[in-house]
């Protein structure tokens, strides 16, 4: 039986002003962990299509927000919570800038994040059908605002009670924008 996907969504604008500043295979991470690069593209692929279908730019890849994303949703499956606090209690634009700074050569900075969850599987159509279903993670694929993102596809295995305690597939995706 297939559990109900999860989502989670934060879009935190914050203007900073005097603050200091994939491939195609599958990679294996902590135990019991599998990044996914082809979901990921995949993810990208959608999300994009779905951005220039209502008139807005297309997202390049981050190597930041993808470290953020990479870090955090691994964190999740091993700490066994869904949530975009860090398991350290660390907010989450504090968690985002240590990866994606906004540094004095920028006068705004913004990150925004989704996140869903689907045991044992999750493709990008669902996962990008599910946040468009969504007001607020609709809202946060179609801000125009962003300008980069980093994905994240995790897939783990006996994972904990929060995924229902089998295989999970885990993503996040951490907006961005630097002016």
């Amino acid at each position: 039986m297939k559990a109900v996907p999860r989502l989670a969504l934060l879009a935190a604008v914050l203007a900073a002003l005097a603050v200091p500043a994939g491939g195609v295979a599958a990679s294996a991470g902590a135990q019991g962990q599998t990044r996914l690069p082809a979901l990921e593209s995949s993810i990208l692929s959608a999300l994009n299509g779905v951005r220039v279908t209502h008139g807005l730019r297309p997202l390049r890849i981050s190597p930041g927000l993808t470290a953020a994303a990479v870090q955090h949703t691994a964190e999740m499956l091993q700490d066994d919570y869904f949530d975009h606090t860090s398991a350290d209690g660390t907010a989450f634009d504090r968690r985002v800038a240590r990866y994606y700074p906004f540094g004095s050569r920028y006068h705004r900075w913004a990150v925004g994040e989704n996140l869903v969850y689907e045991a044992p599987d999750l493709t990008a159509a669902e996962a990008v059908s599910l946040w468009m279903a969504s007001p607020e993670h609709r809202r946060n694929i179609l801000d125009p605002t962003w300008r980069d993102i980093g994905i994240a596809a995790v897939h783990g295995t006996d994972a904990g009670a929060t995924f229902g305690g089998g295989d999970v597939t885990i993503v996040t995706t951490d907006f961005g924008a630097r002016t």
